[in-house]
């Protein structure tokens, strides 16, 4: 299990999303260094965990429960052969590139080690947004990456550490039960009814999930 490439944007303005001054981070390439990851505030007040990236619409995205985005270089792969164009390493805005991880099968609250230093916990999957669609130019792309349901995952930083290209990828703690990034995913989008079961994650799921459980349970029940 490897890291390909860390991968890190900067705001600039584009007609396709609804941020505050039209900003957005989302173009995110390769860098050639060590770059730091911590732990940026809470929702609404930090933005990216990852050294020199850009998060411009903090009511959505950033904060600790999205402090890294992670997505697997084999489903890039996928991918492009579906759509039939070149997907580079941080084609989707992710900041970390993996080889050899399945990101979707990994499960909320588990722990990797990156590098020599730096424990990542798994927060949540990806929900597709109007930025991310415009800027794959790609039509019915928010309904597409759904069905897929390979969303890749975001993390929480534990320990601070530097990362950089070619370390290796850990799985110190694993969780036994079955809330993947994949379920959670399914849960939040395509299959409602398993929103309850998403509890099982605990204290690892993020406030917004719980409260999502949460009114979804008062309408429903269980």
């Amino acid at each position: 299990m490897e890291l390909l490439s860390v991968n890190v944007g900067r705001a600039k303005a584009v007609g396709y999303t609804d941020s505050e001054g039209g900003l957005t981070g989302v173009d995110k390439r390769p860098v050639n260094t060590a770059v730091r990851v911590f732990a940026p505030g809470p929702r609404g007040v930090g933005a990216s965990g990852v050294e020199g990236d850009d998060v411009c619409d903090l009511r959505f995205h950033g904060g600790d429960h999205q402090a890294v985005y992670a997505y697997a270089r084999e489903d890039l792969d996928a991918w492009e052969k579906e759509l039939g164009r070149p997907l580079p390493n941080g084609s989707f805005g992710e900041n970390l590139t993996l080889y050899g991880v399945d990101v979707n099968d990994a499960r909320i609250g588990e722990r990797w080690r990156i590098g020599r230093s730096a424990v990542l916990e798994v927060a949540s999957g990806r929900i597709p947004c109007r930025t991310f669609a415009g800027w794959l130019d790609q039509k019915g792309w928010v309904r597409r990456f759904t069905q897929a349901a390979v969303p890749g995952a975001y993390f929480r930083v534990i320990e601070p550490g530097e990362i950089q290209a070619g370390d290796a990828v850990e799985v110190i703690e694993r969780p036994d039960r079955e809330v993947s990034v994949a379920f959670w995913f399914r849960a939040f989008t395509t299959e409602r009814t398993l929103m309850p079961r998403v509890l099982a994650a605990g204290d690892a799921l993020e406030p917004e999930a719980h409260e999502t459980v949460r009114t979804y349970l008062a309408k429903h029940g269980s």
